[in-house]
C-alpha cells in the first residue's frame, strides 16, 4: 500500500457555517453562504490592512499637503 492509498479523503466544510460543501456552490454549502461571503468582501470586512506611504523625509504628509510643494 503506498502513501496515496493510506490518505483518507478530507471532507471540506463551508467557511461560513461549517456544513459540508456542495459541489454546485464550492467552497460553500449553499447560495446563501456564498452571498454572505460576497457581501463581506463588498462591504470591506475582509479588507487587507495597508501601511501608509511616507514622504522622502520619513514623515507622513499632513492632510491637504499631499502632492503640493
Amino acid at each position: 500500500m503506498n502513501e496515496i492509498d493510506r490518505k483518507t479523503p478530507t471532507v471540506r466544510s463551508c467557511p461560513i457555517c461549517d456544513k459540508p460543501v456542495e459541489p454546485a456552490f464550492k467552497p460553500f454549502c449553499s447560495r446563501r453562504c456564498a452571498d454572505i461571503d460576497l457581501n463581506r468582501w463588498l462591504s470591506g470586512v475582509y479588507a487587507v490592512p495597508v501601511k501608509e506611504d511616507e514622504d522622502e523625509d520619513g514623515e507622513r504628509p499632513a492632510d491637504g499637503e499631499a502632492g503640493e510643494k
